[in-house]
């Protein structure tokens, strides 16, 4: 990138002053807190400032979505869709720059940074479209001239607090669902890219004016003290949709729920891909390397664990090491680099002190497995050799570790797949239509996404997106997860002369 400058100015960011870390009808920096620093995981160097939102911003931010919602949740939906609509236009005139700033900010790949923008394009135009179909049902009623039906209502206020791995497309996924569904939303970033946060504020900020709907979506780049931990116990927060890990998790769930709140958790995956003996082995090899190297393996569907059958596995093995050793690691925004850096030093530690377990417990390290002497943050995507049952398997590492087992038949490798806390992504690759539809049984994966022939990682926006166990049991995104943002209600109408009692109950005064 020749111009970083010039690309900040473009997406609204001073790249020399600080920006602001509130984003409610009117903007506002004035924080007795010093700025939060955004570093370049390329290569550790400050990019930009954003000053850090206080406890009465919050406030502030909260008071402006619930005066918002008051009107927004009686605008017709499709109209409320046509807002969402004009801001998937604003986001496609701005993907390249808005890409390259997600890969410089948290370190993917380009093609990823740009494909993280198109995600947000792609469910603005599903949300659009769903602003049209917010269907209820209609029951019939065992009482003479009665209609009984369900509709949905929105929630109000929801909460959404979001990883630095995805810093733009889950906040997406939640406030343009949210937006037809006509709740208001209130973001909370990552504290790891909050200039993304900040370049999305300034898009949606013209849009929100333009159609004078301003104080719908807002968000507070803060501290958890000032906005996290007042967001989980505020009772004017409907619905609280939290993705990060599974110890976040046990946090934010106990505490919403201990108001009736709501919350969404999208929580830590150990992903499993099986490759049986009949699979295309060039195929699976496609989707084992994006699956395990993509994103530096920081995405939740990072492909982790990898069960073979004896009859491929050293062939398959060997292929994969020799597949690792051409992956070019560098800049995330050099078109040839496939493994960008992991996020900070701190992720660099968690990486070194996984690998110290695996030698100590007598893990083989077939590849990888170093630190890069080099400024910023980068490690070797890193392929371990184990028996079924390596006990540090079980723990989801944010880094590009892969661990290779061999099993025996489909049913060991399925039970070995399952036998972790997570629940969220997994995959098969075989040509029988009998083990695909074994994988995909009631006996079969207990993840919330399985799949036959791709891999655990790049979800369609048109799936509902989330796991099981230890995942949290959240739904996102596509298919029917916009309930999760509205309230059903069951509804009767007695268009008839007489009050007949459901159950052939009789209640009378004579």
């Amino acid at each position: 990138m020749h111009d970083l400058p010039a690309l900040l100015r473009r997406l609204g960011i001073d790249p020399d002053g600080v920006n602001p870390g509130l984003y409610v009808g009117s903007f506002s920096s004035a924080s007795p807190k010093p700025p939060l620093a955004s570093f370049a995981p390329r290569d550790g160097a400050p990019i930009a400032s954003v000053s850090r939102a206080t406890r009465e911003d919050y406030e502030r931010a909260v008071r402006s979505g619930e005066a918002a919602f008051r009107e927004w949740r009686s605008v017709p939906a499709p109209v409320r869709g046509e807002l969402v609509r004009q801001l998937g236009d604003e986001l496609r005139r701005v993907k390249d720059d808005l890409g390259a700033l997600v890969s410089l900010e948290c370190g993917k790949i380009l093609t990823e940074g740009r494909g993280e923008v198109q995600e947000m394009i792609d469910i603005a135009d599903f949300a659009c479209g769903l602003s049209r179909q917010l269907y209820g049902l209609s029951m019939h009623s065992e009482r003479p001239q009665h209609r009984m039906f369900e509709q949905w209502h929105p929630l109000g206020t929801v909460g959404c607090i979001t990883a630095f791995n995805f810093p733009v497309a889950v906040w997406a996924w939640n406030a343009f669902i949210a937006a037809v569904c006509g709740d208001v939303t209130l973001w909370k970033p990552s504290e790891k890219t909050p200039l993304c946060a900040v370049a999305v504020n300034r898009i949606v900020d013209r849009v929100l004016e333009r159609n004078g709907r301003r104080g719908i979506m807002n968000c507070v780049i803060g501290d958890v003290p000032d906005v996290g931990e007042p967001m989980l116990d505020d009772p004017r927060i409907a619905l609280v949709s939290a993705t990060g890990s599974t110890r976040m998790g046990r946090i934010v769930g106990p505490r919403v729920a201990a108001r009736f709140g709501r919350s969404l958790l999208e929580l830590g995956g150990n992903n499993a891909i099986i490759v049986m003996d009949d699979a295309d082995l060039s195929l699976a090899l496609s989707a084992v390397l994006f699956g395990a190297v993509g994103t530096a393996g920081q995405r939740c569907t990072t492909t982790r664990r990898l069960f073979l059958h004896p009859a491929i596995a050293k062939r398959f093995t060997e292929s994969l090491v020799a597949a690792y050793a051409k992956v070019r690691i560098g800049d995330p925004l050099d078109d040839a680099t496939l493994c960008g850096p992991l996020i900070d030093a701190d992720a660099v530690a968690g990486f070194r002190r996984a690998l110290d377990e695996i030698r100590r417990q007598g893990g083989e390290v077939l590849c990888g497995g170093r630190v890069l002497d080099r400024p910023g943050f980068y490690v070797e995507p890193t392929i371990v050799r184990a028996p079924l049952g390596f006990a540090p398997s079980r723990e989801e590492v944010f880094a590009p570790i892969l661990y290779v087992f061999e099993t025996a038949t489909l049913d060991d490798a399925i039970r070995a797949q399952n036998d972790v806390p997570q629940g969220l992504s997994s995959a098969v690759f075989t040509d029988s239509v009998r083990r695909a539809e074994t994988f995909l049984s009631p006996a079969g994966s207990d993840c919330g996404i399985a799949n036959v022939n791709i891999g655990t990682s790049g979800a369609e926006i048109g799936g509902a997106f989330g796991g099981e166990k230890e995942t949290g049991g959240g739904r996102e995104s596509g298919s029917d997860a916009w309930k999760q943002y509205m309230r059903r209600q069951t509804c009767t109408v007695n268009w008839g002369t007489a009050l007949p009692l459901a159950q052939g109950v009789s209640f009378r005064v004579e």
